[in-house]
């Protein structure tokens, strides 16, 4: 296999936050520096003056652009796609300019505002897309009047040219890959565990986490109202709430549901993840989609079985209900809580699918993913 130093480009919105695609890049960007000894840039559009949440070597260069695409969200519909198309060809100008200085091998897109120019910039290196969504819920535009299907019409139509353009698009499940039937260049490499599978939680702490952005499509609402119904029968075990975002909603709920404030509490994003996972007997995700779900793996590693509702389409590739965790049908939220106390009655159970679930993520282990990178990258080559 070529032991070739290859020169890296990903371009992805912004470092600054808690996020999953946030947390990938970063693991990726680093292992590629200090394992392969590759030229890692990357390249993002929002956070000035903001530091990388998750950790990053030193060997890793990052160039922000300060376009802050995100006040585009603050916009009338009407202003949106004026304000955008100003931005996005200021963007272009700015990134053709540094792939013409910096010549990388390849270009690592997240598929967001560059997937629409990336392939005519012509700097030589080869352009990879990797999607950490599913494809119901990629560039979905709310169709409620005739201006907005048409959009999202042009725009999906837009984009699969786009993407067929590309020397591949990576995406994270079997599920995912049957989702592209109009292309012939997707592969599948699933995330990588963050961190190595050392340690494993006692599941004897009356304990229950979730990690998850304050956002509708992580259903974090949902998980409350499940919540409600479970502690009523378990007045000795707590909930913790982990994410970025705006907690204000989530918090109101909890009033109008009458939720004991003692006993679930919503937290900030937070660095250390894996000790949550070790102090915790069970793991909730309640996320309404998943392009995969970075925190499954991560609390199986720690020996914490999963309670998940059975949602497009990142949980079901991962969770094999009843063997290292629970699927919940979508999106029932008194058979999540059934499935939820199932596991908060039984120890014997919660650790016999702990155990299980630790070894079924050694898959996702940092070094044989980023072997799968490395592969690619040298079949690409021709190597």
């Amino acid at each position: 296999m070529s032991t070739k130093k290859y020169n890296i480009v990903f371009c992805t919105p912004a470092i600054y936050s808690a996020g999953g695609v946030e947390r990938v890049v970063a693991v990726k960007a680093n292992y590629f520096s200090e394992q392969f000894g590759y030229n890692v840039t990357i390249i993002v559009t929002e956070g000035s003056g903001r530091e990388s949440f998750f950790p990053l070597s030193e060997k890793v260069n990052v160039i922000n652009y300060e376009l802050y695409f995100e006040e585009i969200w603050r916009l009338p519909f009407y202003k949106k796609i004026f304000v955008y198309l100003h931005k996005q060809s200021e963007y272009k100008r700015k990134l053709k300019a540094d792939l013409m200085q910096i010549r990388p091998d390849f270009t690592i897109s997240t598929l967001r505002r560059e997937i629409n120019f990336l392939t005519n910039i012509n700097d030589g290196s080869f352009k990879i897309g990797e999607l950490h969504v599913n494809r119901t819920n990629y560039r979905n535009v709310d169709g409620t009047n005739i201006l907005k299907r048409l959009f999202a019409k042009f725009w999906m139509n837009s984009l699969l040219r786009h993407l067929g353009q590309l020397d591949r698009m990576v995406v994270l499940t079997d599920s995912a890959l049957r989702d592209w039937p109009e292309l012939n260049n997707v592969v599948k490499i699933p995330d990588a565990l963050p961190f190595k599978i050392d340690s494993k939680s006692e599941l004897n702490s009356k304990r229950i986490i979730s990690i998850g952005r304050y956002a509708y499509d992580k259903g974090n609402d949902l998980l409350l109202r499940a919540w409600s119904i479970i502690e009523k029968e378990f007045a000795d075990w707590t909930l913790d709430i982990f994410g970025n975002g705006d907690k204000e909603p989530y918090q109101k709920l909890v009033e109008e549901l009458g939720i004991d404030h003692n006993r679930c509490h919503l937290y900030g994003p937070i660095h250390d993840v894996k000790k949550e996972y070790l102090s915790s007997s069970i793991f909730l995700l309640p996320s309404r989609f998943e392009g995969f779900g970075l925190v499954i793996i991560e609390s199986m590693a720690c020996g914490v079985p999963v309670v998940s509702f059975d949602c497009e389409n990142g949980p079901r590739s991962i969770i094999t209900d009843g063997e290292n965790g629970y699927l919940a049908p979508p999106f029932n939220v008194d058979a999540f809580a059934e499935k939820v106390m199932h596991l908060m009655r039984n120890e014997e159970i919660r650790k016999r699918m702990g155990t299980n679930a630790q070894k079924s993520v050694s898959q996702y282990d940092i070094d044989k993913v980023g072997l799968q990178w490395k592969q690619l990258f040298d079949e690409l080559k021709g190597q």
